[in-house]
């Protein structure tokens, strides 16, 4: 185990006036609450916070991140508090120690759930102060190394979320280095098996190419350096097991068809350097065709930058080539870390400055606004695992604009990319000057054009389509909207006829000092739950007028005549089981205190569906609110009515509204009991299709020896021809009973 004073020698290495006294207190703060803790490797638990302070100071980092790294688990796991740590250490500290602690009594329903929250706490945190960043991704890498101790369900789950969102997360960062080992770790424990073969391969060819690396490192720098770039550094590595593994499981190749193995980087001293190095390279070795990217041109959004290429180099070696300046590497294995603005700034300020220089930081934090808004966990945690997604493709507005998205976008994931609102009313891309399909996956360098129109919504399998985070959430927020609305305007229009059948007037501002009572954020979301079944007609009633009493009236029936209608002292009718078609016709009726709502088939202003056994146009229908579904449409005639009998607030008066030139066929449901013989479906098929009517399913069951019971769904125009195709089966020999049937 590290001790005190090793520490804080390493940081007075790169920092001569490092602040020991905070140091010390730091430490000694963190071993008297940790005490007799233990690690489940049996060390002291003050092992722990030490370690990740040391993998901080690699990275040079200011000592107050360093007395951050030695509390970050004090407030969760000891009795520390916030306002001691404030107290003692300032404000500053506090404010990073909380970010890092994991919100404690959540209240959700899954560990999906609970870990999203935790997610969204730490990137608030992060946007609002980097360090936490940089705390947080030693305190994992950390914990990753010592993961052997765990039980194996436990090495599992946070292998995953380690590859899942820290590695990744590290990348977008900038944190090459950090990130290739958090994937190193998690593969070994992920996918055992594959990392033991892969690492066991590598091992056999480094071994057969012994002294390769060395000696195409040697080549090199003598060419750079015969031709003038003398203050060059040659670097070669061989490819980690999970590069490796990678790459084989998305080009479908064998070990034995990897051609790039190995890796060199060449640093030089300035960017007209890197591209001096470039051509000597390319006029010395043949090029691999399409493998040269200049990330120093087009930096990533990571602020990586970098020229790549591959060539066919020394003893016939294909080899991947990264040129790139010093500075520029130091930002490719650090990242954020390696900037050093926010050293320099207190709190806030120095946060600022670092946004105004890192790209990856400003990403970050906008990645953050347009994720924090309205999503539920879930949804949060699969759009951030999104937009940690690190190949990308570069495309262009037409005025030039940069746009940087994750590979396989698409022109919605571009126009969503420049603003949510252009990507709302998106109807068409052009693409490099061509009308192309909204599915068209992007290529680096294309200019893309989006076409918009003021009355789009964006639909729904939009969501299928895009590949980012921000499009996917927008597109979840315009849909939810969109829902609401339909719902809200058949809500208002049942609180209308409730208040109305009351004697009482509805109205937004009278709902709005209710709206606690009804535990709804807005009066909109009031009125929408009210369409959508979950919430009373007669609740929201009593809510906005507390003194208002329905009082009910019963009739007791007759055994013989089942149920009757029950009107309350306020008027309203309501429906109890046992009652007639006819009961339910005249009860309808009474119901329509402002005219009955039109139904136009399936394409009405509020979600419609119809019974399982269909309605068809002429027959007397009613409407039921379902619970988030809309309404469902019955003929007057339904038994399965009878289970609303005791819900007034739930039947809505509809009427057909039916379009004579785009004409629609309607579902309903024939039994027939019919001879049990050879051509009998024959003919039943050919009379139905002589009256121009579509059999949309069939299905036959043995009553007896010699009759067979045939159930058909048919589709027809409306009561009239239905009523003919009855009359016309009844008519044929082979059928013996044929009627209709309703739920």
């Amino acid at each position: 185990m590290m001790r005190q004073y090793e520490l804080v020698e390493r940081v007075q290495k790169y920092k001569r006036d490092a602040n020991e006294a905070l140091l010390n207190k730091a430490y000694v703060y963190a071993m008297q609450k940790h005490g007799q803790q233990k690690r489940a490797s049996g060390d002291p638990y003050i092992s722990h916070p030490l370690e990740v302070a040391a993998i901080l100071t690699d990275m040079h980092l200011d000592e107050s991140t360093i007395a951050v790294a030695l509390l970050h688990d004090t407030i969760e796991d000891t009795t520390a508090t916030r306002a001691e740590i404030d107290e003692i250490f300032g404000e500053d500290i506090g404010r990073l120690v909380e970010g890092l602690t994991k919100l404690k009594r959540l209240d959700l329903v899954t560990k999906k759930a609970k870990q999203a929250e935790n997610l969204r706490k730490l990137l608030l945190a992060i946007s609002d102060d980097v360090r936490v960043l940089l705390v947080k991704l030693a305190d994992r890498l950390h914990n990753m190394r010592t993961l052997e101790h765990m039980n194996p369900e436990k090495r599992a789950r946070i292998s995953e979320e380690t590859m899942d969102i820290y590695a990744p997360l590290a990348g977008r960062m900038g944190m090459q280095d950090m990130r290739d080992e958090l994937e190193e770790l998690s593969f070994r424990y992920l996918n055992p098996e594959a990392y033991e073969t892969v690492t066991k391969r590598l091992a056999e060819l480094s071994a057969r190419n012994e002294g390769l690396i060395t000696k195409i490192e040697d080549e090199l720098r003598d060419l750079l350096v015969a031709n003038g770039l003398l203050d060059t550094m040659v670097k070669g590595r061989q490819k980690k097991p999970y590069s490796v593994f990678r790459k084989m499981q998305s080009k479908s190749l064998s070990f034995e068809q990897l051609s790039d193995v190995y890796g060199f980087r060449i640093l030089v001293g300035d960017i007209p350097s890197c591209y001096r190095a470039l051509g000597i390279v390319h006029t010395r070795w043949r090029v691999v065709p399409g493998r040269f990217k200049d990330y120093i041109s087009t930096p990533k959004q990571n602020d990586y930058r970098s020229i790549h290429t591959t060539i066919v180099g020394p003893s016939r070696q294909r080899i991947e080539l990264q040129i790139r300046t010093k500075r520029m590497h130091e930002i490719a294995e650090y990242g954020i870390a390696a900037h050093t603005l926010y050293k320099d700034g207190e709190g806030g300020e120095g946060a600022e400055l670092l946004s105004k220089e890192s790209n990856a930081y400003s990403w970050l934090r906008h990645t953050i606004e347009a994720l924090s808004e309205g999503d539920n966990p879930e949804e949060f945690l699969e759009h951030t695992k999104l937009e940690l997604f690190q190949d990308q493709v570069f495309c262009f507005t037409p005025k030039g604009k940069l746009i940087a998205l994750p590979r396989g976008a698409t022109p919605i994931d571009f126009a969503y990319a420049v603003h949510t609102n252009i990507g709302d009313t998106t109807v068409g891309a052009k693409i490099n000057g061509r009308i192309m399909p909204l599915v068209t996956r992007l290529n680096n360098g294309d200019e893309v054009e989006i076409i918009r129109s003021g009355v789009q919504v964006p639909p729904a399998a939009w969501e299928e389509i895009v590949v980012t985070g921000k499009a996917r959430a927008a597109i979840r927020r315009a849909t939810r909207m969109a829902i609401r609305k339909q719902y809200a305007g058949l809500g208002y229009r049942i609180l209308e006829r409730t208040f109305e059948r009351a004697g009482k007037v509805f109205s937004r501002e009278g709902l709005k000092p209710a709206l606690h009572r009804l535990g709804q954020k807005d009066v909109e979301d009031a009125i929408a739950a009210v369409g959508r079944g979950e919430l009373s007609s007669l609740d929201v009633m009593r809510a906005v007028y507390p003194d208002y009493k329905d009082e009910r009236v019963t009739v007791k029936p007759s055994a013989d005549e089942g149920w009757f209608n029950v009107r309350s002292v306020s008027g309203m009718m309501f429906r109890v089981p046992g009652r007639s078609a006819e009961a339910r016709e005249h009860a309808a009726m009474e119901t329509d205190g402002a005219g009955p709502l039109p139904i136009r088939g399936l394409s009405a202003n509020v979600p419609v569906t119809f019974a399982q056994s269909g309605a068809v146009p002429g027959d007397r229908i009613v409407g039921i609110v379902e619970d988030g579904s809309g309404i469902t449409i019955y003929p007057i005639q339904a038994p399965a009515l009878q289970r609303f009998d005791d819900q007034p607030e739930r039947w809505i008066d509809v009427r057909w509204d039916l379009d004579d030139e785009n004409k629609s066929r309607f579902m309903a449901r024939i039994f027939m009991n019919a001879l049990n013989e050879p051509g009998t479906l024959a003919t039943v098929a050919q009379t139905v299709a002589g009256l121009d009517i579509n059999i949309r399913n069939l299905d036959m069951g043995r009553v007896a020896t010699d009759f067979s019971e045939i159930g058909l769904d048919v589709e027809v125009w409306d009561l009239r021809q239905l009523n003919q195709l009855l009359t016309q089966l009844k008519e044929l020999d082979c059928i013996s009973t044929v009627k209709r049937v309703y739920d």
